[in-house]
């Protein structure tokens, strides 16, 4: 379930720098979007983020997520006067260490990815703002993930960006996991579903067959409820109906197929489900607002400026 988003996510960018901070210091990072990533190995520091009144202190092993794109500050104090990371950063050279301030008493290691996948914003907007890992077991998945960014960066050998992309991956699987575990009770969305173990069962099996026909009736069965029951749990859960998410998660593909391959439109059709190439497209401008052809050809980015 979760390997069939991943794979539409292609995460890039990605940006990794340790810190040496020491006496009075404070460092703000702007918006922005992706996934930011923080890890103390050694010293304290403390975290404020924008929108929140209370800041947060991290001690060393302490690893933070923020993939909200949220503006924050980290500092010795809460409330000191604070450089801009931007500009600050822009001296260190990828995967290595700058110094604020006198070094000595905070060391970390700061970094950010983003996604290019069409999917990344929905996926990420079901995330909290922060997420504090504080398992010892998680803080030392994080870290050695953290460290092989700053390494693949500092000494580039051939496959890095391979393995850049699934150390991205691996951190993102290891918010989702985390966010899972606790077992957050509010909201409706795919991710919510998954949570449930008889809609888990009923989303995966649309993400693995997307072509097939399915009827509310054979997704209730997979489930082991009745079709009102899970039709009911479906909506309450997911935000929508079976019927309409599969719907939703064929367009998913599509974009990406339309997006980042070469297949015709005449293979694409009956891959996500549909009988003709004119009832995919038809479904495509009902749902996206453009026809695949355009699209195809215009892409993401310009669409905005495509007529209808």
């Amino acid at each position: 379930m979760l390997r069939a988003v991943l794979s539409l996510l292609k995460p890039r960018n990605y940006m990794f720098r340790g810190l040496d901070a020491g006496g009075d210091w404070s460092i703000r990072f702007p918006r922005g979007k992706g996934i930011r990533c923080y890890a103390v190995t050694s010293g304290q520091c403390w975290l404020s983020v924008e929108g929140f009144s209370d800041s947060m202190c991290l001690t060393s092993g302490d690893c933070v997520l923020l993939p909200k794109g949220h503006a924050f500050r980290f500092g010795s104090e809460p409330n000191l006067e604070s450089v801009d990371a931007v500009a600050f950063f822009a001296t260190a050279s990828e995967g290595g260490v700058a110094v604020l301030g006198d070094g000595g008493d905070c060391f970390g290691i700061s970094g950010y990815f983003n996604f290019a996948g069409n999917s990344s914003d929905a996926l990420l907007s079901i995330l909290p703002p922060v997420i504090h890992i504080q398992k010892e077991q998680d803080k030392a998945t994080l870290l050695w993930c953290l460290e092989r960014m700053m390494q693949e960066l500092r000494e580039p050998q051939p496959g890095g960006v391979l393995i850049a992309e699934h150390l991205a991956h691996m951190l993102l699987v290891q918010a989702l996991r985390l966010h899972i575990a606790e077992g957050s009770k509010v909201g409706a969305g795919w991710f919510f579903g998954l949570a449930d173990k008889q809609m888990r069962a009923a989303i995966s099996a649309m993400h693995e067959l997307p072509s097939r026909p399915w009827t509310l009736q054979e997704l209730a069965g997979i489930a082991g409820m009745s079709r009102s029951t899970f039709a009911m749990r479906f909506k309450e859960k997911v935000g929508s109906s079976a019927m309409e998410y599969l719907m939703h998660w064929r367009m998913v593909l599509a974009e990406d197929k339309l997006k980042n391959s070469n297949d015709p439109i005449s293979k694409i059709a009956p891959a996500l489900g549909y009988e003709s190439e004119s009832a995919f497209s038809t479904a495509f401008k009902r749902t996206i607002g453009h026809s695949p052809r355009d699209y195809r050809r215009f892409g993401n980015s310009q669409l905005q400026s495509i007529p209808n």
